[in-house]
C-alpha cells in the first residue's frame, strides 16, 4: 500500500479517499441521482450493472462524460421483491446461476451453493463486453454485494477478469470479514486491496442516522487509501417500488446518501480533515 500511494505522488501520512456511488443503471432514479452526485464533485467514482434495465441509459451518459470513473458492478444476485433481473446472457447458456423464473438469486448463499465458476467467468465477461460495446471505457471492476468474494474459485475468476481487461479489480480481506465469508485466505500478497472501506450499516440507519455514520467515517479515515461506498437514488415512486419491503439499502437509505454527499458542508468537512480524493482511473494508472 504504502509503495502504491507514494507512486500515486502522495505521502504515506495522507488520507487518500475514493467516494464510489454503486448500483448505477439500477433504475433511472439511481442513474439521476449518481449523475447529480457526480456533477457535484465529491462523488468521483460510479460502477454500472449491466444486467439492469436502464444500464444503457447509464452507459450513454458514461460515453458523454469520460471525465468521470466507470466501473463495471459485476452482478450475480438480484435482492429485489418484485424488481427482477437476470443474466445478460441468456439463461440456457448459464443455468447454474438463475433460478426456475431465469432470475437471479437474491441471496449470497444461494450464489454460493449453486454455480459453477465457469459459467461465473463466462456471465461476467459478458458483462463486460456489453458495457464496452456500448461505449463504456472501464477503470475498474467491482462486485455487487462483494459476491466474487465467496469462493477461492470465484476469487480467481474475479482476479483473471481483472488482468485480462488491465483493469483494477476491488478486493478486500476487510469487507470479506465484514460479510463473514471466511475467504480472506485466499487474498494473495500481491493483489491490490484496499483495507480502509466505509459502508452504510444498518444500526446507524435505524439509530444515530446514516448521516452521522459517514461523519463517522470521515473522521476515521486511515493514511492511505480508504474507500467509502454509497447508494444514491431518489426516493421517489419507482425506488420505492424498486426497493419494497427492503428498508436497508431502501429508498429512504439512498436518498440520505445523496443528500449527504452532495451537501457543502460535506466537502468542507473533506477539506477540514485534509483527505485527498483520488479515482480509480489513478490507481489503474499505477497498476499498469
Amino acid at each position: 500500500m504504502k509503495e502504491i500511494v507514494e507512486k500515486l505522488g502522495y505521502l504515506p501520512t495522507d488520507k487518500l479517499l475514493i467516494i464510489h456511488a454503486d448500483d448505477a443503471g439500477l433504475c433511472f432514479a439511481e442513474n439521476e441521482a449518481t449523475k447529480k452526485a457526480l456533477e457535484k464533485g465529491i462523488v468521483n467514482s460510479t460502477s454500472i450493472m449491466m444486467p439492469c434495465s436502464w444500464a444503457y441509459e447509464m452507459a450513454v451518459y458514461a460515453k458523454e462524460n469520460p471525465q468521470f470513473d466507470y466501473g463495471i458492478h459485476l452482478t450475480l444476485t438480484c435482492e429485489w421483491k418484485n424488481y427482477k433481473f437476470g443474466p445478460v446472457l441468456s439463461a440456457a447458456e448459464v443455468p447454474s446461476l438463475v433460478d426456475k423464473n431465469g432470475h437471479f438469486y437474491p441471496k449470497r448463499a444461494m450464489v454460493k451453493q449453486n454455480v459453477n465458476p465457469s459459467e461465473v467467468k463466462k456471465e461476467l465477461k459478458a458483462q463486460i463486453e456489453l458495457a464496452i460495446a456500448w461505449g463504456v471505457k472501464p477503470t475498474h471492476l467491482d462486485s455487487h454485494m462483494f459476491c466474487l468474494g465467496l469462493t477461492k474459485e470465484i476469487i480467481n475468476v474475479y482476479r483473471e477478469l481483472g488482468k485480462e481487461y488491465n483493469l483494477a479489480v476491488f478486493l478486500s480481506k476487510q469487507l470479506l470479514g465484514d460479510f463473514n465469508m471466511e475467504t480472506e485466505k485466499y487474498i494473495l500478497d500481491t493483489d491490490f486491496t484496499i483495507e480502509s472501506v466505509f459502508t452504510g450499516e444498518w444500526k446507524w440507519f435505524d439509530g444515530a442516522g446514516l448521516d452521522a455514520y459517514y461523519k463517522h467515517a470521515i473522521e476515521s479515515l486511515q493514511n492511505g487509501i480508504n474507500i467509502i461506498l454509497i447508494h444514491p437514488a431518489f426516493n421517489n415512486e419507482e425506488m420505492q417500488g424498486v426497493a419494497i419491503d427492503h428498508p436497508n439499502f431502501g429508498a429512504e437509505w439512498r436518498q440520505v446518501d445523496f443528500d449527504f454527499f452532495t451537501d457543502e458542508s460535506t466537502q468542507k468537512l473533506l477539506k477540514e480533515k485534509e483527505v485527498k480524493l483520488i479515482t480509480w482511473r489513478d490507481i489503474k494508472k499505477v497498476l499498469s
